[in-house]
Protein backbone atom coordinates (compact mmCIF):
# COMPACT_ATOMS: atom_id res chain seq x y z
CA UNK A 1 0.00 0.00 0.00
CA UNK A 2 1.33 3.45 -0.94
CA UNK A 3 1.41 5.81 2.04
CA UNK A 4 2.90 9.22 2.75
CA UNK A 5 5.64 8.90 5.33
CA UNK A 6 7.67 11.69 6.96
CA UNK A 7 11.37 11.43 7.79
CA UNK A 8 12.87 14.00 10.12
CA UNK A 9 16.59 14.83 10.26
CA UNK A 10 18.73 17.52 11.79
CA UNK A 11 20.57 19.65 9.23
CA UNK A 12 23.77 21.68 9.65
CA UNK A 13 23.62 24.63 7.23
CA UNK A 14 26.63 26.88 6.73
CA UNK A 15 26.51 30.54 7.75
CA UNK A 16 25.54 31.56 4.19
CA UNK A 17 22.88 28.84 4.01
CA UNK A 18 21.45 30.01 7.33
CA UNK A 19 21.19 33.52 5.88
CA UNK A 20 19.32 32.15 2.87
CA UNK A 21 16.96 30.13 5.11
CA UNK A 22 16.19 33.21 7.23
CA UNK A 23 15.58 35.23 4.04
CA UNK A 24 13.21 32.54 2.71
CA UNK A 25 11.34 32.41 6.02
CA UNK A 26 10.91 36.19 5.93
CA UNK A 27 9.71 36.24 2.30
CA UNK A 28 7.26 33.38 2.88
CA UNK A 29 5.89 35.21 5.91
CA UNK A 30 5.58 38.46 3.91
CA UNK A 31 3.66 36.74 1.09
CA UNK A 32 1.32 35.04 3.57
CA UNK A 33 0.56 38.31 5.41
CA UNK A 34 0.24 40.35 2.18
CA UNK A 35 -2.40 38.07 0.70
CA UNK A 36 -4.15 37.63 4.04
CA UNK A 37 -4.83 41.39 3.97
CA UNK A 38 -6.11 41.14 0.39
CA UNK A 39 -8.24 38.11 1.28
CA UNK A 40 -9.86 39.89 4.25
CA UNK A 41 -10.45 43.10 2.28
CA UNK A 42 -12.07 41.18 -0.60
CA UNK A 43 -14.30 39.33 1.83
CA UNK A 44 -15.45 42.59 3.45
CA UNK A 45 -16.23 44.17 0.07
CA UNK A 46 -17.84 41.23 -1.75
CA UNK A 47 -18.77 38.70 0.92
CA UNK A 48 -16.46 36.19 -0.78
CA UNK A 49 -12.77 35.52 -0.22
CA UNK A 50 -10.05 34.90 -2.79
CA UNK A 51 -8.82 31.53 -4.04
CA UNK A 52 -5.35 30.02 -4.29
CA UNK A 53 -5.39 30.47 -8.08
CA UNK A 54 -6.38 34.14 -7.78
CA UNK A 55 -3.54 34.82 -5.32
CA UNK A 56 -1.03 32.82 -7.37
CA UNK A 57 -1.88 34.89 -10.45
CA UNK A 58 -1.03 38.08 -8.54
CA UNK A 59 2.29 36.78 -7.22
CA UNK A 60 4.39 37.69 -10.34
CA UNK A 61 3.24 41.32 -10.08
CA UNK A 62 4.15 41.35 -6.38
CA UNK A 63 7.63 40.08 -7.27
CA UNK A 64 8.06 43.01 -9.67
CA UNK A 65 7.10 45.46 -6.92
CA UNK A 66 9.27 43.72 -4.30
CA UNK A 67 12.24 42.44 -6.30
CA UNK A 68 13.87 40.86 -3.24
CA UNK A 69 11.23 38.12 -3.40
CA UNK A 70 13.07 36.78 -6.47
CA UNK A 71 16.11 35.95 -4.34
CA UNK A 72 14.40 33.00 -2.61
CA UNK A 73 12.86 29.69 -3.66
CA UNK A 74 9.71 30.48 -5.70
CA UNK A 75 8.04 27.20 -4.71
CA UNK A 76 8.33 28.16 -1.03
CA UNK A 77 6.31 31.32 -1.79
CA UNK A 78 3.68 29.27 -3.63
CA UNK A 79 3.51 26.89 -0.67
CA UNK A 80 2.89 29.86 1.62
CA UNK A 81 -0.14 30.77 -0.52
CA UNK A 82 -1.34 27.17 -0.38
CA UNK A 83 -1.07 27.23 3.42
CA UNK A 84 -3.20 30.39 3.49
CA UNK A 85 -5.82 28.80 1.23
CA UNK A 86 -5.89 25.62 3.37
CA UNK A 87 -6.24 27.70 6.55
CA UNK A 88 -9.30 29.48 5.14
CA UNK A 89 -10.80 26.17 3.97
CA UNK A 90 -10.49 24.74 7.49
CA UNK A 91 -11.91 27.97 8.94
CA UNK A 92 -15.04 27.80 6.78
CA UNK A 93 -15.45 24.13 7.77
CA UNK A 94 -15.26 25.29 11.41
CA UNK A 95 -12.16 23.20 12.03
CA UNK A 96 -10.05 26.11 13.31
CA UNK A 97 -10.11 29.86 13.89
CA UNK A 98 -9.58 32.44 11.16
CA UNK A 99 -5.98 32.71 9.84
CA UNK A 100 -3.83 35.25 11.68
CA UNK A 101 -0.79 37.22 10.61
CA UNK A 102 2.52 35.40 10.91
CA UNK A 103 5.09 37.00 13.19
CA UNK A 104 8.87 36.86 13.00
CA UNK A 105 8.82 36.57 16.80
CA UNK A 106 7.03 33.20 16.63
CA UNK A 107 9.10 30.50 18.29
CA UNK A 108 9.02 28.06 15.36
CA UNK A 109 9.69 29.23 11.79
CA UNK A 110 9.37 26.97 8.74
CA UNK A 111 8.82 26.89 5.02
CA UNK A 112 7.97 24.11 2.55
CA UNK A 113 9.31 23.44 -0.93
CA UNK A 114 8.26 20.73 -3.39
CA UNK A 115 10.11 18.22 -5.50
CA UNK A 116 10.18 19.31 -9.17
CA UNK A 117 12.60 18.23 -11.89
CA UNK A 118 15.04 16.68 -9.42
CA UNK A 119 15.60 19.90 -7.43
CA UNK A 120 15.70 17.81 -4.23
CA UNK A 121 18.04 14.86 -3.98
CA UNK A 122 20.22 13.04 -1.45
CA UNK A 123 23.95 12.56 -1.93
CA UNK A 124 25.49 10.59 0.93
CA UNK A 125 25.19 12.63 4.12
CA UNK A 126 24.13 15.76 2.21
CA UNK A 127 20.82 16.82 0.70
CA UNK A 128 20.45 19.15 -2.27
CA UNK A 129 17.82 21.85 -1.69
CA UNK A 130 16.60 24.72 -3.92
CA UNK A 131 18.65 27.93 -3.48
CA UNK A 132 20.68 26.28 -0.68
CA UNK A 133 22.68 23.71 -2.59
CA UNK A 134 24.12 20.77 -0.65
CA UNK A 135 23.32 20.85 3.07
CA UNK A 136 24.92 18.43 5.52
CA UNK A 137 22.48 16.41 7.65
CA UNK A 138 22.43 13.54 10.13
CA UNK A 139 21.34 10.56 8.05
CA UNK A 140 20.05 8.29 10.80
CA UNK A 141 18.02 6.12 8.39
CA UNK A 142 17.35 5.63 4.69
CA UNK A 143 14.55 7.52 2.96
CA UNK A 144 12.45 5.10 0.94
CA UNK A 145 10.10 6.06 -1.88
CA UNK A 146 9.45 9.15 -3.98
CA UNK A 147 10.13 12.49 -2.27
CA UNK A 148 7.06 14.77 -2.49
CA UNK A 149 8.16 17.82 -0.50
CA UNK A 150 10.45 18.95 2.30
CA UNK A 151 9.91 21.37 5.18
CA UNK A 152 12.86 23.29 6.61
CA UNK A 153 12.30 24.31 10.21
CA UNK A 154 14.21 26.46 12.68
CA UNK A 155 13.47 25.58 16.30
CA UNK A 156 13.56 28.01 19.27
CA UNK A 157 16.77 26.27 20.35
CA UNK A 158 18.47 27.57 17.20
CA UNK A 159 18.71 24.08 15.66
CA UNK A 160 17.62 23.42 12.08
CA UNK A 161 15.63 20.37 10.97
CA UNK A 162 14.25 19.01 7.73
CA UNK A 163 11.11 16.90 7.35
CA UNK A 164 11.03 14.88 4.13
CA UNK A 165 7.59 13.70 3.00
CA UNK A 166 7.90 10.64 0.76
CA UNK A 167 5.42 8.34 -0.90
CA UNK A 168 6.51 4.83 -0.04
CA UNK A 169 5.16 1.29 -0.26
CA UNK A 170 4.34 -0.22 3.14
CA UNK A 171 3.56 -3.92 3.46
CA UNK A 172 1.10 -5.26 6.09
CA UNK A 173 2.66 -6.95 9.12
CA UNK A 174 2.27 -10.65 9.82
CA UNK A 175 -0.99 -11.46 11.65
CA UNK A 176 -0.57 -12.45 15.31
CA UNK A 177 -4.21 -13.47 16.02
CA UNK A 178 -4.00 -11.35 19.17
CA UNK A 179 -6.19 -8.57 20.56
CA UNK A 180 -5.46 -6.10 23.37
CA UNK A 181 -7.46 -3.61 25.41
CA UNK A 182 -5.76 -0.41 26.59
CA UNK A 183 -6.84 1.84 29.45
CA UNK A 184 -4.93 5.12 29.51
CA UNK A 185 -4.01 6.63 32.86
CA UNK A 186 -1.81 9.16 34.64
CA UNK A 187 -0.04 7.15 37.36
CA UNK A 188 0.59 4.43 34.77
CA UNK A 189 0.58 5.65 31.18
CA UNK A 190 -1.18 2.59 29.78
CA UNK A 191 -2.72 -0.46 31.43
CA UNK A 192 -3.05 -3.45 29.10
CA UNK A 193 -5.70 -6.15 29.35
CA UNK A 194 -2.95 -8.79 29.63
CA UNK A 195 -2.03 -7.29 33.02
CA UNK A 196 1.00 -5.23 31.96
CA UNK A 197 1.29 -1.64 33.15
CA UNK A 198 3.37 0.84 31.15
CA UNK A 199 5.12 3.34 33.40
CA UNK A 200 4.42 7.05 32.99
CA UNK A 201 7.89 8.51 32.65
CA UNK A 202 6.76 12.04 33.65
CA UNK A 203 9.24 13.71 31.33
CA UNK A 204 8.15 17.27 32.14
CA UNK A 205 7.97 16.64 35.90
CA UNK A 206 11.47 15.16 35.95
CA UNK A 207 12.83 18.25 34.23
CA UNK A 208 10.64 20.71 36.16
CA UNK A 209 13.20 21.73 38.79
CA UNK A 210 15.83 22.55 36.16
CA UNK A 211 13.26 24.30 33.95
CA UNK A 212 12.14 26.55 36.81
CA UNK A 213 15.72 27.52 37.62
CA UNK A 214 16.56 28.39 34.02
CA UNK A 215 13.27 30.26 33.50
CA UNK A 216 13.97 32.39 36.57
CA UNK A 217 17.33 33.31 35.02
CA UNK A 218 15.52 34.20 31.81
CA UNK A 219 13.09 36.47 33.68
CA UNK A 220 15.95 38.21 35.50
CA UNK A 221 17.79 38.88 32.24
CA UNK A 222 14.60 40.20 30.64
CA UNK A 223 14.13 42.59 33.58
CA UNK A 224 17.78 43.68 33.41
CA UNK A 225 17.45 44.45 29.69
CA UNK A 226 14.24 46.38 30.29
CA UNK A 227 15.78 48.46 33.10
CA UNK A 228 18.70 49.35 30.81
CA UNK A 229 16.45 50.24 27.89
CA UNK A 230 17.71 47.36 25.72
CA UNK A 231 15.37 45.70 23.22
CA UNK A 232 15.09 41.96 23.97
CA UNK A 233 15.94 41.09 20.36
CA UNK A 234 19.29 42.82 20.87
CA UNK A 235 19.95 41.58 24.43
CA UNK A 236 22.61 38.90 23.86
CA UNK A 237 22.51 37.41 27.38
CA UNK A 238 18.71 37.20 27.24
CA UNK A 239 18.75 35.51 23.81
CA UNK A 240 21.44 33.06 24.97
CA UNK A 241 19.38 32.08 28.02
CA UNK A 242 16.23 31.88 25.89
CA UNK A 243 17.90 29.27 23.64
CA UNK A 244 19.03 27.33 26.72
CA UNK A 245 15.44 27.11 28.02
CA UNK A 246 14.22 26.14 24.55
CA UNK A 247 16.76 23.30 24.41
CA UNK A 248 15.41 21.91 27.70
CA UNK A 249 11.84 21.93 26.37
CA UNK A 250 13.07 20.35 23.14
CA UNK A 251 14.74 17.56 25.11
CA UNK A 252 11.46 16.82 26.92
CA UNK A 253 9.60 16.82 23.61
CA UNK A 254 12.10 14.42 22.04
CA UNK A 255 12.00 12.04 25.02
CA UNK A 256 8.20 11.92 24.92
CA UNK A 257 8.05 11.42 21.14
CA UNK A 258 10.61 8.60 21.32
CA UNK A 259 8.64 6.86 24.08
CA UNK A 260 5.30 7.15 22.24
CA UNK A 261 6.76 5.96 18.93
CA UNK A 262 8.42 2.88 20.43
CA UNK A 263 5.36 1.91 22.50
CA UNK A 264 2.85 2.38 19.65
CA UNK A 265 5.05 0.41 17.23
CA UNK A 266 5.43 -2.47 19.73
CA UNK A 267 1.65 -2.67 20.29
CA UNK A 268 0.91 -2.61 16.54
CA UNK A 269 3.50 -5.33 15.83
CA UNK A 270 2.22 -7.70 18.53
CA UNK A 271 -1.58 -7.33 18.14
CA UNK A 272 -4.08 -7.44 15.28
CA UNK A 273 -6.93 -5.69 17.12
CA UNK A 274 -6.24 -2.78 19.48
CA UNK A 275 -9.16 -1.50 21.56
CA UNK A 276 -8.86 1.87 23.25
CA UNK A 277 -11.19 4.36 24.90
CA UNK A 278 -12.05 7.49 22.91
CA UNK A 279 -11.09 10.05 25.57
CA UNK A 280 -12.32 13.65 25.57
CA UNK A 281 -8.84 15.05 26.16
CA UNK A 282 -9.82 18.64 25.39
CA UNK A 283 -12.59 18.50 27.98
CA UNK A 284 -10.38 16.81 30.57
CA UNK A 285 -7.78 19.58 30.22
CA UNK A 286 -10.32 21.98 31.73
CA UNK A 287 -9.75 20.20 35.05
CA UNK A 288 -6.98 22.43 36.43
CA UNK A 289 -5.91 19.80 38.96
CA UNK A 290 -5.16 17.24 36.25
CA UNK A 291 -4.42 19.43 33.20
CA UNK A 292 -0.64 19.48 33.69
CA UNK A 293 -0.42 15.70 34.14
CA UNK A 294 -2.70 15.02 31.16
CA UNK A 295 -0.64 17.32 28.93
CA UNK A 296 2.54 15.54 29.99
CA UNK A 297 1.28 12.05 29.05
CA UNK A 298 0.08 13.12 25.55
CA UNK A 299 -2.78 10.65 25.18
CA UNK A 300 -4.08 12.19 21.94
CA UNK A 301 -0.65 11.98 20.29
CA UNK A 302 -0.39 8.31 21.30
CA UNK A 303 -3.82 7.48 19.83
CA UNK A 304 -2.93 9.34 16.61
CA UNK A 305 0.25 7.26 16.25
CA UNK A 306 -1.67 4.04 16.87
CA UNK A 307 -4.25 5.04 14.23
CA UNK A 308 -1.91 5.77 11.34
CA UNK A 309 0.34 2.80 12.11
CA UNK A 310 -2.71 0.50 12.22
CA UNK A 311 -3.78 1.87 8.83
CA UNK A 312 -0.29 1.34 7.40
CA UNK A 313 0.26 -2.19 8.62
CA UNK A 314 -3.20 -3.73 8.19
CA UNK A 315 -4.19 -3.75 11.87
CA UNK A 316 -7.52 -2.67 13.43
CA UNK A 317 -7.86 0.13 15.98
CA UNK A 318 -11.25 0.23 17.72
CA UNK A 319 -12.23 3.34 19.67
CA UNK A 320 -14.73 2.70 22.45
CA UNK A 321 -17.45 5.28 23.13
CA UNK A 322 -16.67 7.81 25.86
CA UNK A 323 -19.92 6.90 27.59
CA UNK A 324 -18.94 3.24 28.02
CA UNK A 325 -18.59 2.56 31.81
CA UNK A 326 -15.33 0.61 31.57
CA UNK A 327 -14.35 1.33 35.18
CA UNK A 328 -17.76 0.54 36.65
CA UNK A 329 -18.52 -2.88 35.13
CA UNK A 330 -17.25 -6.17 36.51
CA UNK A 331 -15.21 -7.76 33.71
CA UNK A 332 -16.03 -11.24 35.06
CA UNK A 333 -19.85 -11.13 35.30
CA UNK A 334 -20.81 -7.73 33.81
CA UNK A 335 -22.44 -6.44 37.01
CA UNK A 336 -22.69 -2.62 37.17
CA UNK A 337 -21.66 -1.55 40.65
CA UNK A 338 -22.43 2.16 40.29
CA UNK A 339 -20.08 5.09 39.87
CA UNK A 340 -16.87 4.91 41.88
CA UNK A 341 -14.63 7.88 42.67
CA UNK A 342 -11.06 8.06 41.32
CA UNK A 343 -9.68 7.28 44.80
CA UNK A 344 -11.03 3.71 44.58
CA UNK A 345 -8.22 1.73 42.92
CA UNK A 346 -9.34 -1.78 43.92
CA UNK A 347 -12.80 -3.22 44.56
CA UNK A 348 -14.69 -6.50 44.89
CA UNK A 349 -17.76 -7.28 42.79
CA UNK A 350 -20.80 -7.78 45.07
CA UNK A 351 -22.35 -10.22 42.56
CA UNK A 352 -19.54 -12.69 41.76
CA UNK A 353 -17.07 -11.62 44.51
CA UNK A 354 -14.22 -11.21 42.03
CA UNK A 355 -11.54 -8.82 43.31
CA UNK A 356 -10.45 -6.24 40.71
CA UNK A 357 -7.62 -3.84 40.06
CA UNK A 358 -9.61 -0.87 38.75
CA UNK A 359 -7.38 -0.18 35.72
CA UNK A 360 -6.84 -3.78 34.60
CA UNK A 361 -10.57 -4.40 34.96
CA UNK A 362 -11.25 -1.34 32.77
CA UNK A 363 -8.83 -2.54 30.08
CA UNK A 364 -10.52 -5.96 30.05
CA UNK A 365 -13.91 -4.31 29.62
CA UNK A 366 -12.52 -2.15 26.81
CA UNK A 367 -11.18 -5.27 25.08
CA UNK A 368 -14.53 -7.09 25.39
CA UNK A 369 -16.45 -4.09 24.04
CA UNK A 370 -13.99 -3.63 21.18
CA UNK A 371 -14.25 -7.28 20.11
CA UNK A 372 -18.06 -7.00 20.25
CA UNK A 373 -17.93 -3.96 17.93
CA UNK A 374 -15.58 -5.79 15.49
CA UNK A 375 -17.82 -8.89 15.47
CA UNK A 376 -20.97 -6.86 14.78
CA UNK A 377 -19.37 -4.74 12.01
Amino acid sequence: MLVKKAYKFRIYPTREQKRQIVKTLGCSRFVFNHFLVKWNDTYKQTGKGLTYNACSAQLPQLKKEASWLKEVDSIALQSSLQNLSDAFSRFFKKQNKAPRFKSKKHLVQSYTTKQTNGNISMEGNKIKLPKLGLVRFTKSREVHGRIINVTIRRNPSGKYFISILAETDVQPLVKTESAIGIDLGITDFAILSDGHKIDNNKFTSNMEKKLKREQRKLSRRALHAKNNGINLLGAKNYQKQKRKVARLYEKVLNQRADFLNKLSTAIIKNHDVICIEDLNTKGMLRNHKLAKSISDVSWSSFVTKLQYKADWYGKTLVKISRGFPSSQLCSACGHHTGKKSLEVREWTCPACHMHHDRDINASNNILAEGLRIVASA
